[in-house]
């Protein structure tokens, strides 16, 4: 649409050349499969059949070209509807005086992407392998590895940084809560408080995240996070809309000076005539009666009072922009006015020894003066700066001849020149004629000055005319006019005369109409005319210059407001020195259509569009560019986007409603295609459009449109299907609680959607219902994708130690999920605990199918399972929700008779250890007594300390097993110490006949048997300190 051959930066082909493309192509395409076919076909068939398949062809490739044809056409006219709506946003960003942008916006902070985080592995990693100079204890090394292997290493995380959705914060939050938890397990220790410990691990975490990153790269970043999140630039908004919009820099360049948005007169101008034609829309749609369709025929009428109301208050929202500090009258309060000495010439008459100075005075004001010089060289470059009231001050500079005389009163002066400067005059150094007094001999005197006048804001133009009209300026004469701007909307053409701060004569230009005309005849003075009209109330001007009409006409088309554009047809196209408001000439050389396109985009009327289909396009875009940058947004546009985006809606009436239904839609694409967006998000906007469409008048819009109501349904209908699939899959729509509090988020909007109006709540029961049957389908994805990150193959063929092996890994897993899901999910269930527990019970069934046909197949003297008893049954008596819950009651029926089994196997072998070792005993010392008796010791306390490992959760069975194995010691140490006695009392006879008075060796370690019996009792055969169980002490008597 717009040639770039003649730009630098053109980013791109023109969009003339796609269309020159596809012909060369297409016209390839039939040379290389159109003869090598037909000549097949004619080899193959000849006659009838090859005049066939060329036809069939060449309608083929006739389809193909057409399909070219229609796609490249529709990239056309995205591309001009793109061209369009950049046009609105250009005139947003340029003149804002709706919206501003929001500095209460939270910061977001920086993506993970895939590469950074195998680079935050690789540095955990490292960190574990010893391979940085970090020093830390092990209690942190554990929180380190726990941290690698259950967080960085899970799938869950890869999928929430490929979401785009996860950031650096999110990382250290989940390491924070981790060590927390630890921390608090610690013992405490003196003079070392446990927030100390916390800040130092997060430093030291801080230290392996960062790993060998250039420091300097931080604060770059910081910069740039700060720029991008904050406030922005006029003309980084321009770039940024242009990577939005995907606008070339040379079509910026092009629409930026067709606007004049360095103008702000201009788009001010603009703003009156948008807001002319939108009150002239009403009207006309009140006239024809063509009314959107409503949910009730009384809104039409109301409808229009709204577009009315709107319109109004754009009015007074740019009434309120200030144009001066002048006040509304129309006295012109000029900034400043300077005047420039330079030097003098053509002075004679004085010796060249003597001193001349000059003088300057500007009416009213203080008299100032230049440095005394000698006439030989009358060179100053003194700058005097004067305010005046005045648009058409007399400026007095006189020169002086410094008197040498005693007596003289006032030095003599040589000559004076009265100039009358505008703000349209010269700013370079002119020679002026001086004025010397009667019989003067420098007759040539010359004074070099520069003066210049500032323009006031409120200053819109001025210079000599010619006038003449009904009401004001009756004779025809030259007057000085300022077009002067008294608010946005009140502009007044003042004709000044000499030395006067209050104008003579003055006309309010509203309602007027400004254009071009033919010079009149009879009028004297003046080459180039053009007049005000209103109401037969005519206004007649003309200057000397075609230029400066131009300059008049544009300024007054702008103060008019005028739906008209004035006709001009400048002979000079070049820019006037004086400056102005003129169009400037492009850098960038435009054929005839190519400038007509880009008229045709600057001057079409924004009334003509449709702008909710154009800012549904707008956002959707923006919306776009914003996930895809470098910051985790969550959807939440950056302060900048929804500056212009508010900006956009107000200055073109898109509703409200609109805006957050089409916001709602994307948000939704974007959440079932996995990207994480915050439900805060949704719920605000869900929450508008709720109280729109049941007439609660959130942005005081009460009429509800048909189109609106229908759309609402169906967004709220594919919200409550979204928000139930999120809860379903809270651990991995949610992984590790982030981000932070938006499963918490997603249960109040569930809540909230489910509500049929904006004052009934849902019945609890309802919400509770849903939860719960989320929460039992959670409980089976969860498992199914647990045995899949396991790669557990429940198989006939599988070897029973893998099974269990395999069970036993899966356990493992389980209790960390739960544990997981109490961690980080639990407290946005809080509402449920029960149904947490509902959902941890269903969890544990279906792991309980697997555990019993993992056991089922497992030998019967085979005990390798009680470690699975003892991993579940760790966890689960901890848990007040589920200790002795459903699948804890199973766990203890299933052990019960293994345990019970186990301990009968244990007493008759340990019985039959007794017989057997008792009759080859040898009465040799180990260690307290003999073989035997610490055999049969070692494995009394074996065997009651894996009873008090196992922690039965059942009281009653608990205190069944440990009677049973203490009276099973007493009896076993019973039969030791009866055993050992009989042997003793035999050895004892056989010492006795003897006359040495030596005991053997054996002897001695029968009597330390014994007393290691007493002492064993205390622990083995001793319930508790009240009851006297049968002691084999009392057969050591005395």
């Amino acid at each position: 649409m717009l040639d770039s051959s003649s730009s630098e930066d053109t980013g791109g082909e023109s969009d003339l050349e796609p269309q020159r493309k596809p012909d060369a192509s297409s016209s390839a395409e039939k040379r290389e499969t159109g003869p090598p076919g037909s000549q097949q076909l004619r080899s193959a068939t000849p006659g009838s059949l090859a005049g066939k398949s060329t036809k069939v062809n060449s309608a083929t490739d006739e389809e193909q070209e057409k399909r070219k044809r229609e796609s490249i056409q529709k990239e056309e006219e995205e591309r001009k509807i793109k061209l369009q709506i950049y046009v609105f946003v250009l005139r947003c960003i340029a003149y804002p005086f709706n919206a501003k942008q929001p500095t209460d916006m939270s910061r977001r902070q920086q993506k993970v992407n895939k590469q950074q985080l195998q680079a935050v592995k690789e540095r955990f990693l490292a960190f574990l392998n010893g391979e940085t100079q970090i020093v830390a204890d092990e209690a942190f090394c554990n929180a380190v590895r726990s941290y690698y292997e259950g967080f960085l290493k899970s799938e869950r995380i890869s999928r929430m940084v490929q979401s785009g959705g996860c950031s650096a914060n999110d990382f250290r939050e989940v390491f924070k809560k981790n060590i927390e938890r630890r921390v608090r397990s610690l013992p405490e220790i003196d003079g070392l408080s446990k927030e100390t410990v916390l800040s130092s691990w997060i430093a030291k975490y801080d230290a392996i995240y960062r790993g060998d990153e250039d420091l300097w790269r931080q604060p770059q970043r910081a910069h740039l996070s700060a720029v991008s999140e904050l406030i922005l630039s006029k003309e980084q908004l321009y770039e940024m809309f242009q990577q939005i919009l995907n606008i070339r820099k040379f079509e910026h360049q092009l629409l930026y000076n067709a606007c004049q948005l360095d103008s702000m007169d201009e788009q001010a101008a603009q703003i009156r005539r948008e807001l002319d034609g939108r009150l002239q829309l009403a009207e006309k749609i009140a006239k024809e009666r063509k009314y959107p369709k409503f949910v009730s025929a009384d809104m039409e009428a109301l409808y229009v009072e709204e577009l009315r109301s709107s319109v109004n208050l754009l009015m007074a929202n740019l009434e309120s922009l200030p144009v001066s500090k002048g006040g509304p009258d129309f006295k012109q309060k000029l900034k400043r006015s300077t005047i420039v000495i330079m030097e003098v010439q053509g002075l004679k008459s004085v010796a060249p020894d003597r001193m001349v100075y000059c003088t300057m005075e500007v009416e009213g004001e203080e008299k100032l003066q230049t440095d005394q010089v000698e006439a030989s060289r009358p060179q100053w470059g003194t700058q005097g700066d004067f305010t005046t009231t005045h648009p058409l001050p007399s400026v007095k500079v006189k020169l002086f001849l410094e008197s040498t005389r005693v007596l003289a009163l006032d030095d003599k002066e040589l000559g004076k020149v009265i100039l009358n400067p505008t703000t349209n005059g010269p700013k370079h150094t002119e020679f002026h004629r001086m004025i010397v007094p009667k019989n003067s001999q420098d007759t040539e005197l010359k004074i070099k000055l520069a003066v210049r006048m500032d323009k006031p804001p409120n200053m819109k133009h001025s210079g000599y005319l010619y006038a003449m009209g009904q009401r004001v300026w009756k004779r025809w004469k030259k007057r000085y006019f300022v077009l002067v701007q008294v608010s946005q909307y009140t502009f007044a053409m003042c004709s000044y005369r000499e030395k006067k701060a209050e104008p003579q004569e003055l006309m309010q230009l509203e309602g007027y109409t400004v254009d071009c005309c033919e010079p009149r005849p009879g009028l004297q003075g003046g080459r180039v005319f053009f007049n005000v009209l209103k109401e037969g109330d005519l206004v007649m001007f003309a200057c000397d210059d075609e230029q400066e009409r131009v300059l008049w006409v544009q300024a007054m088309y702008r103060a008019t407001g005028q739906s008209y554009k004035p006709i001009l047809h400048p002979k000079n196209k070049t820019p006037n020195c004086r400056g102005g408001n003129q169009k400037l000439t492009s850098p960038i050389s435009l054929d005839p259509s190519q400038r007509q396109a880009v008229e045709k985009l600057i001057s079409a009327s924004p009334c003509q569009f449709d702008h909710a289909a154009l800012f549904t396009i707008l956002q959707k875009h923006t919306l776009q560019h914003r996930m895809n940058d470098s910051f985790s947004c969550l959807g939440w546009f950056s302060p900048g986007q929804v500056f212009v985006l508010d900006e956009y809606c107000a200055r073109y009436g898109v509703r409200g409603c609109h805006r957050h239904l089409s916001y709602l839609k994307e948000l939704m694409d974007y959440s079932e295609n996995n990207a994480l967006v915050d439900p805060m998000l949704l719920h605000y906007s869900y929450a508008f459009c709720a109280s729109h469409v049941h007439g609660n008048r959130p942005d005081g819009i009460g009429t509800v449109t048909m189109e609106e109501k229908v759309q609402f349904e169906a967004i709220r209908s594919r919200l409550i299907a979204l928000l139930e699939n999120q809860i379903t899959h809270f651990r991995y729509c949610f992984p590790f609680g982030r981000p932070d509090g938006a499963l918490k988020a997603t249960l109040s909007l569930q809540e909230r959607v489910l509500m049929k109006d904006i004052t009934t709540p849902v019945p609890p029961e309802d919400m509770k219902k849903l939860v719960q049957r989320c929460l039992e389908q959670a409980a089976q994805i969860n498992y199914s994708q647990l045995i899949e990150y396991a790669k557990i193959k429940v198989e006939h063929q599988v070897p029973s130690e893998k099974r269990l092996e395999d069970m036993m890994r899966l356990g493992e897993l389980c209790i960390e999920v739960l544990q997981q899901n109490e961690e980080h999910h639990s407290e946005a269930f809080s509402c449920w605990p029960e149904l947490m527990a509902e959902h941890a019970e269903k969890f544990l069934s279906l792991y309980r199918a697997d555990m019993e046909a993992a056991l089922q197949v497992q030998s019967i003297d085979s005990w390798n399972s009680f470690p699975l008893f003892q991993l579940f049954n760790n966890f689960l008596r901890t848990d007040p929700h589920l200790c002795n819950g459903m699948f804890h009651k199973h766990l203890q029926d299933l052990y019960i008779p293994l345990v019970v089994r186990y301990i009968d196997l244990m007493e008759l072998a340990i019985a039959q250890s007794i017989h057997r070792s008792f009759q080859k005993e040898t009465w040799q010392p180990v260690n307290n007594g003999s073989a035997t008796s610490e055999d049969l010791f070692w494995k009394l306390n074996t065997l009651q300390m894996f009873v008090m490992d196992l922690h039965w959760p059942e009281p009653e069975f608990a205190k069944h097993l440990e009677q049973r194995l203490k009276l099973m010691a007493s009896d076993m140490m019973e039969a030791c110490v009866k055993r050992t006695k009989s042997a003793f009392d035999a050895k004892m006879q056989k010492v006795c006949k003897s006359t040495d008075f030596l005991l053997p060796l054996s002897v001695c370690t029968m009597f330390n048997v014994l007393i290691d019996a007493k002492n064993q009792c205390s622990k083995l055969c001793v319930l508790d300190s009240e009851q006297e169980e049968t002691n084999p002490s009392e057969y050591l008597g005395h």
